[in-house]
């Protein structure tokens, strides 16, 4: 038998989920949690072979989540479960530890069978995935994990990582150092960080550049 959780702060995915799993007698599911932290405090006692885990949740989101399971609870597998498709990810996911990333638009044999490989040991990537691989364009999502950065401001962040200052980057863009100034706020508001050595940290973490 599979004891698995979901974690998952979106009601319809988590009973559609269930009702899914009703049906299956290998997999047991054990508990349902909104969010990271309680995900967490539910491990510390529990019995669980595999956590279905979404990346975008309130307290503590999935990638940190997941990157505590890797450290701390060795023997759990995690499989991701996510409407995002975009290569980083799935690449920061699976270098956090996760053994499998599952789109939230897979068909419910593609669910079953995903959690039996990844419980088996194996590595499980949405079949929707591969594509991401080759160079197609990923879709564009907008939150506080992956926020909606123009193309301009992607110019500046690119620069500022580069050590340049606001004059050099207006120099090399051809913009005033009031715009850089207006680019860099906006940057700092959406990525969520207070500075620029953190604009820099979630750059490089993130594979902007």
């Amino acid at each position: 038998m599979i004891r698995l959780v979901i974690a998952d702060d979106h009601p319809i995915i988590v009973n559609g989920v269930k009702t899914l799993l009703e049906r299956e007698q290998e997999i047991e599911l054990v508990k349902e949690v909104s969010n990271g932290s309680e995900l967490i405090s539910f491990l510390e006692g529990s019995q669980v072979d595999v956590v279905l885990l979404d990346i975008n949740m309130p307290e503590m989101n999935g990638i940190d989540a997941c990157r505590i399971i890797k450290n701390k609870f060795t023997d759990i597998k995690v499989l991701v479960f996510s409407q995002y498709d975009e290569k980083r990810f799935v690449k920061r996911l699976l270098k956090c530890g996760a053994k499998g990333y599952l789109l939230k638009n897979s068909g419910a044999n593609e669910i079953i069978n995903a959690i039996k490989m990844v419980h088996s040991g194996g590595m499980y990537l949405s079949k929707d995935l591969p594509d991401i691989f080759d160079g197609r364009k990923p879709t564009s999502k907008s939150d506080y994990l992956f926020p909606d950065i123009s193309a301009r401001e992607l110019d500046v962040l690119k620069l500022i990582c580069n050590e340049q200052n606001t004059q050099e980057i207006a120099d090399a863009l051809f913009i005033s150092p009031h715009t850089v100034e207006t680019h860099r706020a906006n940057l700092l508001l959406k990525v969520g960080v207070k500075n620029t050595a953190g604009l820099v940290k979630w750059a490089v973490e993130n594979e902007v550049i």
